[in-house]
């Protein structure tokens, strides 16, 4: 019998039931899973219990899901474009000054390497790569040391407010 006919039903079901409790669509949760058991067919073969399996990587799948959705921030109240009254223009352009200012003090290639990755022509990794002569799989980790020295200089400009209104 055919893998999708013999489990679909099922996987639909345990998707239907988890999908909600972890804020997905069914169908995305659904397609996950039988990605999961793809990948897994073709590195260690199918499992012997494929019926069990499928409902735990439904679940596990559900749960990652969750996680994300508590790392995920919303944009918030942040009107979009020219609908955003004089102070919250003002105070809008301030931190966009601030953070020029912070990527422009960033020692060795990060201004450039931040200017590239910002850029409003959206550069691929290739093509920021070879802009600035560099290999393209050196740019992230470049990137992550080039946003933590920001990240500890914006730190030290900017005391950000502890839980419960409390400041540094």
């Amino acid at each position: 019998m055919d893998l999708v006919t013999e489990l679909g039903p099922l996987l639909s079901a345990e998707a239907a039931a988890e999908a909600p409790a972890a804020g997905i669509d069914p169908a995305d949760l659904e397609q996950a899973v039988w990605l999961r058991l793809l990948e897994r067919d073709t590195v260690a073969g199918r499992p012997p219990e494929t019926a069990r399996w499928l409902r735990r990587a439904v679940r596990a799948e559900a749960r990652r899901a969750r996680r994300r959705a508590l790392r995920e921030v919303p944009y918030g109240d942040r009107p979009a474009g020219g609908d955003r009254g004089p102070e919250r223009s003002a105070l809008a352009e301030e931190e966009e000054r601030v953070l020029r200012s912070a990527v422009a003090r960033l020692p060795g290639r990060c201004p450039e390497l931040m200017g590239a990755l910002l850029s409003p022509r959206d550069l691929t990794y290739r093509e920021i790569a070879g802009e600035l002569g560099i290999s393209q799989g050196s740019l992230g980790p470049v990137r992550s040391r080039c946003l933590g020295c920001l990240r500890r200089m914006l730190a030290a400009e900017v005391a950000a407010p502890e839980r419960r209104g409390k400041e540094r």
